[in-house]
């Protein structure tokens, strides 16, 4: 007999009070085109590996708690680790306070609708929050933040800029210590370079690059051995054809 697996309970639902507001979507593509599309998000969960304590999200809601309403900030990406994933999504949002912490790691990508807000407000408003790392990424180099990638490490509750190394003309790399990983500007795309493995986490079209030619390999492979084995029948009927009946 099959026992049908009961599913997780859903998290006690909540008042309007005790969840983040919802906001209106944005009206830019940018972290379509630098985050969503090359798989950011998913490449750097699988990197972390544990979803239950380490979340990594892109536009959710950060606060000191829901009944905030002013100074809530929406980061493009960030990544916090050793929390409880499900009370931010019961929540709407991240509240500060009920986790503990704030997030370990904060990057907005530039758009020439918040690029201003992005240098200004919004670096005040993490400090405040006591992010440790917050980056911004400019895909154009440097059109909107006056370079195309530019880190910041908060100390003594204030941010200090942290060392970009400029490879070329066309890359520049940043280490973060929160993540473990470099940043890299490279040719107007955003990489992530893990220097324990020597290797860049993989993009989505990377990865399906990478399992096209593996199943390619594959046919190949298969195929060889088909002939090899219809060559191996040839072979043994003309062999029982000379040695007659």
């Amino acid at each position: 007999m099959t026992t049908a697996k009961i599913a997780a309970p859903l998290p006690a639902p909540f008042s309007t009070d005790d969840i983040f507001p919802y906001f209106p979507p944005r009206d830019d593509l940018q972290n379509y085109l630098y985050l969503h599309k090359p798989s950011s998000t998913a490449a750097l969960a699988y990197h972390f590996g544990d979803s239950d304590t380490t979340l990594v999200g892109s536009e959710i809601p950060v606060g000191w708690n829901p009944r905030q309403r002013a100074g809530i900030l929406i980061p493009d990406l960030m990544v916090i680790f050793d929390i409880d994933h499900a009370a931010t999504i019961a929540r709407n949002g991240y509240a500060i306070p009920e986790h503990g912490k704030p997030p370990d790691f904060v990057l907005e990508i530039a758009s020439p609708y918040t690029a201003r807000n992005d240098v200004t407000g919004k670096r005040r408003g993490y400090a405040e929050y006591g992010v440790p790392e917050y980056w911004r990424f400019d895909h154009t180099g440097g059109r909107y933040y006056g370079t195309g990638l530019a880190g910041d490490r908060l100390e003594n509750g204030a941010y200090t800029p942290m060392h970009i190394v400029r490879v070329d003309a066309d890359r520049s790399w940043g280490h973060s210590p929160a993540l473990g990983l470099f940043l890299c500007w490279e040719y107007g795309e955003l990489r992530w370079y893990d220097p324990q493995q020597e290797r860049y986490l993989p993009t989505y079209d990377e990865i399906m690059e990478a399992r096209n030619a593996e199943q390619d390999a594959r046919r190949q492979a298969d195929a060889r051995i088909q002939q090899a084995d219809a060559r191996i029948r040839e072979l043994e009927a003309e062999n029982r054809r000379l040695r007659g009946p």
